[in-house]
């Protein structure tokens, strides 16, 4: 497995989120989950402007051992889909953290969208042991 980045939070259903500087969040599954999936062979992608509520399954990533739901980290609204991910879903297995992003969410407004609750990647890396 490869270092956690640092610079995002986690789940413990294995998604990470990246705090932009616009206030929006990109989410994608760690490289912990893609490995335990294997090779990803069909992403179904949630639609844009789709309200998510924290842990709602929003999306499913299929591959060759199993299909598993995606779940949202965070409340709010999907802005952005991965598109790349229709023709590629390999994306996720070479680059987990880069190129294979799943989706962009407008967090709800309020202290209540979840963000907080999120483990950074010390508290995360312990959950897999």
């Amino acid at each position: 497995m490869s270092a956690l980045p640092e610079n995002l939070k986690y789940s413990q259903s294995h998604e990470w989120v990246r705090l932009e500087e616009d206030g929006t969040v990109t989410v994608g599954i760690t490289d912990h989950a893609q490995a335990l999936l294997g090779d990803l062979v069909f992403i179904e992608l949630p639609e844009v402007g789709h309200a998510v509520a924290i842990e709602e399954e929003c999306a499913v990533v299929e591959s060759v051992k199993a299909a598993s739901d995606v779940y949202s980290p965070v409340a709010g609204e999907i802005i952005a889909i991965n598109s790349a991910l229709e023709d590629e879903p390999e994306l996720v297995n070479t680059s987990p953290y880069g190129d294979g992003w799943l989706f962009k969410i407008k967090l709800a407004e309020g202290d209540d969208n979840g963000i907080a609750a999120l483990l950074n990647a010390a508290a995360y890396s312990e959950t897999l042991s």
